[in-house]
């Protein structure tokens, strides 16, 4: 009997333990902002800091809407979900299992807290400034939630450059478009 292609990629990842596999998503998730950081660092030596802020939002636009849609598909999360949708959902994103996160929602505002973040904890250990990722951050915040549910409007409450209290690196704001909200 043939084997299912599920059952074909699985391989040896069904013998290993529930610690083994925990291990593994972190060993992904630091490969994958590995080679995140190794990418960056490569276009910015052959083609300066600017070329590659560029280049990295451009791939957040096409993958953070990749990602929102995986997540959402795994967890079986509505098309219109809401900020209720989008608060579960970062909760599973690529590096939600190496920095340190929270989100709160209230009074129909979701805001989310982005409190220890590898890449800026390592910068901050090194003696190194804040690397300046609003840009970036601006697309794939922004691309992420709408996939989620179109109707997401998401602010910047503070992300390097800008100036950001110590409990956190970055914070964003997101909340339903007025007259989606409001049921108009």
């Amino acid at each position: 009997m043939a084997a299912t292609d599920k059952e074909a990629r699985m391989g040896a990842v069904d013998e290993l333990t529930r610690e083994q596999l925990l291990e593994m998503v972190h060993n992904f998730a630091k490969n994958w902002l590995a080679h995140d950081g190794l990418w960056f660092q490569a276009v910015e030596r052959t083609r300066g800091l600017g070329e590659a802020i560029a280049a990295d939002a451009e791939a957040w636009r096409r993958f953070s809407p990749i990602e929102a849609k995986r997540i959402k598909e795994f967890l079986g999360l509505p098309d219109r979900g809401g900020l209720e949708a989008l608060r579960t959902a970062l909760d599973y994103r690529m590096y939600a299992v190496l920095n340190r996160q929270h989100a709160e929602l209230r009074d129909g505002v979701l805001r989310f807290y982005m409190n220890d973040c590898r890449v800026q904890s390592a910068r901050k250990r090194k003696g190194l400034p804040d690397f300046p990722c609003k840009q970036v951050g601006l697309v794939e915040y922004s691309s992420f939630a709408h996939e989620i549910d179109p109707r997401i409007e998401t602010r910047c409450i503070a992300c390097p450059p800008d100036e950001h209290p110590e409990e956190y690196y970055c914070g964003w704001e997101f909340r339903l478009r007025e007259e989606e909200a409001s049921g108009e």
